[in-house]
């Protein structure tokens, strides 16, 4: 069997039975307990599980409530990102902002700031931007319309994303960590967010510090990949080391 080919199915057994050791692995794939912590250091590298002593165990994704649940929790925090947003966004910026409650508070604090060219797929960011009435111009991506966040996702938002070049990608995420980088738990908002970076001139992530140190389903991009994170509070000693090692701007 090739490595490849075990180490997906080593997630499949961690995933199926919770916890297991290395000594079970090496059974059940017929191989060294040497090779088994090889796979697993690796696995846990990409954020496939949590490699314990001895063995492994499955991870437990962060995962998210309703838009509406969202918006009350943190509010205060959100509301401080937005204000520290508001301050590096020069009018005349063009930017790609995604979906999401912080973003979506930070759009409201961006309102003021005038002269900005928006692209979004959030039905609510693009409301509030596009009735500023400060020469804001604001572009709402089509697509396949979800709505649970009233955003748009999709191969037609992804194509139509491809036709920008902008400052700024202006990103929420579901759950930072210092080794994997920022995740999203919805698969479409991950492949949009990662379509804004490919074609912005910075990455700008925007996030609670209770996001930092989870995991969620669908990686968005690496801490190096990241140019600034915008935050309610600085993160712990260890984070924020990863950070200074990624030249990851903390604001």
């Amino acid at each position: 069997m090739k490595p490849k080919q075990r180490q997906k199915r080593i997630v499949e057994f961690v995933g199926q039975h919770g916890q297991t050791s290395v000594e079970a692995l090496a059974r059940q794939f017929d191989v060294s307990a040497e090779t088994i912590r090889r796979d697993l250091a690796h696995l846990a590298e990409t954020g496939a599980l949590q490699k314990i002593h001895g063995g492994a165990k499955r991870l437990r994704l962060h995962t998210e409530g309703s838009f509406q649940e969202r918006m009350a929790e943190h509010f205060e925090a959100k509301q401080v990102i937005a204000g520290k947003l508001a301050v590096l966004v020069e009018p005349g910026d063009t930017l790609f902002i995604d979906t999401g409650t912080t973003t979506q508070i930070c759009a409201e604090a961006l309102a003021g700031v005038g002269g900005l060219t928006v692209i979004t797929n959030s039905l609510g960011i693009a409301t509030t931007l596009g009735r500023a009435g400060n020469g804001t111009r604001v572009f709402l991506l089509g697509g396949s319309f979800s709505g649970d966040n009233s955003e748009t996702v999709g191969p037609i938002a992804l194509d139509q994303i491809a036709q920008f070049q902008a400052d700024h990608a202006v990103l929420t995420v579901a759950a930072l960590d210092p080794v994997v980088g920022a995740m999203d738990s919805n698969f479409d908002e991950a492949q949009v967010a990662r379509k804004m970076i490919n074609h912005a001139r910075n990455t700008v992530v925007v996030a609670h510090r209770a996001k930092f140190g989870r995991k969620a389903a669908f990686r968005v991009c690496r801490l190096d990949e990241i140019n600034v994170l915008v935050c309610d509070e600085a993160p712990d000693e260890a984070f924020a080391a990863a950070l200074d090692a990624a030249r990851c701007d903390v604001r």
